[in-house]
């Protein structure tokens, strides 16, 4: 495998960058971003086959190294970047023609979406932990510029609140990136950051300083990855966001935050044993579940309830990632995946709804099957994935991590879990049911409500959906991906 073939994912995005900073947005450029992402992917493709075959490589001196998993997760910012790109066109427009954009806007939007799809290839794409701090440090500085990209008080202060937290939680894992480091130079060999290197030196750490920074950097990532306890930035910036945006940051740069967190988890399996970092992530997994059933009962946006269920789902990627055997990690990445999907689908959905009815209130949508039915059956399906009904993937990722769950004796920790997880099901089914069944309401804006969903928008939504219900019914190439990712992350044969 070529240096330039492991870069692509972060040169790529970078160029469509350069083209929108100096051509703007115009009928020749407007696909630029698509075609960066499906270059992504494709490279992210290339490179998963070869490791898969020939095991990890490296670049730039050792800065760079993709393995399995780091190869799975370019598979997941691709794929979720090709459906929210493809549908920018259509969304973009809409903005503009209703006077809540221009085009030097939408050039804008486009260069800073551009540098995030970078910012994130490159975090998980990073052979050093110092340099994976840096790359999710910039996924927040770019995507503040995004929350607040319609300028009005809410999305300012959305901005506002995304930024002090999530720099809070990022402070936090500096802090235990320097304790780690700390660590390591009394260490043999003195590994400093490397990632590779500190996982394979991880039994000659301090425990007790090791023990320190894995928390602050588990509470830190876990911050981006909106667990709780800091996850109170997720509903204000996933719901003033533009949708393409909500469907990356949601179907991405959350789990590529978590990505973070089962990075440091190898090293902390190793120095401390399993049971500390188990502890951990079931506490949060556990909190986090309880805080999104507790606000999505009686939730009355239909974008905040998209968002809060991304906490859900993280945390069932934390219950995964907590109890830690290969069946577990393979499910809880393929839920990656499949909530990235799902996610994008509903979150592109939800930015339409809200173009044509000009709300986000729940209570404000009704009879939405009658009006618009394509955009009606995408979100209906849309959220039934996202609730884990087959053959969606995400049915088969809870399955694995449930039953991994009791196999592994936390059948109480996966009883409570599941039990949270039926709560939501029906909120969401709720909430759902009121806005596309029933009759449509009469009025001043009934007519614009009415307008057809664009063909490209229809073909996004449909591909990602097909997509979510393929994995449910076969993983195929991926089995073996999943497999080498999990095996990266727990050390098993």
């Amino acid at each position: 495998m070529n240096t330039a073939l492991v870069l692509a994912p972060i040169v790529v995005p970078l160029l469509g960058a350069a083209v929108y900073l100096l051509g703007g947005w115009r009928p020749a450029t407007r696909w630029i971003s698509a075609g960066s992402s499906a270059l992504v992917l494709a490279a992210a493709i290339i490179t998963a086959a070869a490791v898969s075959g020939s095991g990890p490589r490296t670049a730039l001196a050792g800065l760079i190294r993709v393995d399995a998993l780091s190869a799975f997760m370019l598979i997941v910012i691709g794929s979720v970047a090709l459906l929210a790109t493809a549908a920018t066109p259509a969304y973009l427009r809409g903005e503009i023609d209703a006077d809540r954009a221009t085009a030097r806007t939408a050039a804008r939007h486009s260069v800073l979406v551009q540098v995030f799809l970078a910012a994130m290839a490159l975090a998980v794409l990073a052979a050093n932990l110092g340099v994976l701090w840096v790359a999710i440090e910039a996924t927040t500085i770019v995507t503040a510029f995004l929350v607040g990209q319609r300028r009005t008080r809410t999305a300012i202060e959305a901005a506002w609140k995304y930024v002090v937290i999530c720099s809070t939680g990022i402070a936090l894992a500096l802090l235990g990136t320097f304790l780690l480091n700390f660590a390591a130079q009394h260490a043999p060999g003195t590994p400093g950051l490397d990632l590779a290197a500190l996982a394979h030196t991880a039994h000659s750490l301090d425990p007790g300083v090791t023990r320190i920074a894995v928390v602050l950097l588990i509470l830190g990532f876990g911050t981006k990855a909106g667990l709780t306890p800091l996850h109170a930035w997720l509903p204000d910036a996933h719901s003033q966001a533009p949708a393409p945006v909500s469907a990356l940051m949601s179907g991405v740069l959350l789990s590529v935050a978590f990505y973070a967190i089962l990075r440091v988890k190898v090293i902390a399996d190793a120095a401390l044993g399993t049971g500390f970092t188990r502890a951990v992530l079931i506490v949060m997994a556990l909190a986090s579940l309880a805080v999104a059933a507790s606000l999505l009962l009686a939730q009355r946006d239909y974008k905040r309830m998209l968002a809060y269920s991304s906490i859900e789902h993280l945390g069932l990627v934390a219950l995964g990632a907590a109890v830690g055997s290969p069946l577990a990690l393979a499910a809880a990445l393929l839920h990656v995946l499949g909530h990235g999907l799902a996610k994008a689908v509903l979150f592109l959905g939800a930015g339409r709804l809200l173009q044509t009815t000009g709300t986000s209130r729940i209570d404000g949508v009704r009879g939405l099957a009658a009006r618009q039915p394509v955009l009606a059956g995408c979100l209906g399906f849309g959220v039934l994935a996202l609730i884990g009904l087959p053959p969606f993937s995400i049915f088969a990722s809870e399955l694995g991590i449930a039953r991994s769950g009791f196999a592994a004796g936390l059948g109480w920790v996966t009883a409570a879990a599941l039990l949270v997880v039926l709560v939501i099901a029906a909120a969401l089914i709720g909430h759902t049911s009121r806005m596309l069944l029933g009759a449509p309401p009469d009025g001043p804006g009934a007519a614009t409500a009415t307008r057809p969903l664009p063909i490209t928008v229809a073909v996004v939504l449909t591909a990602g959906l097909v997509a979510c219900a393929a994995l449910g019914i076969a993983a195929g190439p991926l089995t073996s991906l999943l497999h080498t990712a999990a095996t990266a992350v727990t050390g098993a044969p």
